[in-house]
């Protein structure tokens, strides 16, 4: 099974990175608020450059003076069951030890070359269509 990945990580602003094993490499969106753990909330999560799959195992401080410098530390990490991936959607399945459930990516910006995603935990763990 493809894993996930979330790092919690102490740069110039506070923010988690949310990371999907898709292919070779761990798309990655970062999230200011963190994950939501409960259906109804909503969150931000900014695309991203994706990561390569050893970066899933990474904690420790990115130096100053380099791209991302501060702290990192994996927050939750686990499996995922990819349900759909459309252009502007993508509904997955989470199995960590924090998240865990059914989960969606909709994209609704891009702007200036980045790609703003909404992410949030779906109502109904057997819902077939997008659960706001």
């Amino acid at each position: 099974m493809p894993i996930f990945v979330v790092h919690e990580h102490w740069a110039s602003h506070h923010h988690f990175d949310f990371r999907l094993e898709m292919g070779d490499v761990l798309k990655s969106w970062a999230v200011p608020k963190g994950l939501p753990k409960e259906p109804g909330i909503k969150r931000l999560a900014i695309e991203v450059e994706d990561h390569p799959l050893e970066y899933a195992d990474f904690e420790g401080t990115i130096p100053e003076g380099e791209y991302g410098a501060g702290k990192v530390e994996i927050w939750d990490k686990g499996s995922y069951t990819l349900k759909a991936r459309k252009v502007r959607e993508i509904r997955f399945e989470l199995k960590g030890n924090k998240l865990n459930g059914d989960y969606t990516l909709l994209l609704i910006r891009e702007e200036k070359g980045r790609r703003q995603w909404l992410l949030f935990k779906n109502r109904d763990q057997n819902c077939k269509e997008k659960c706001l």
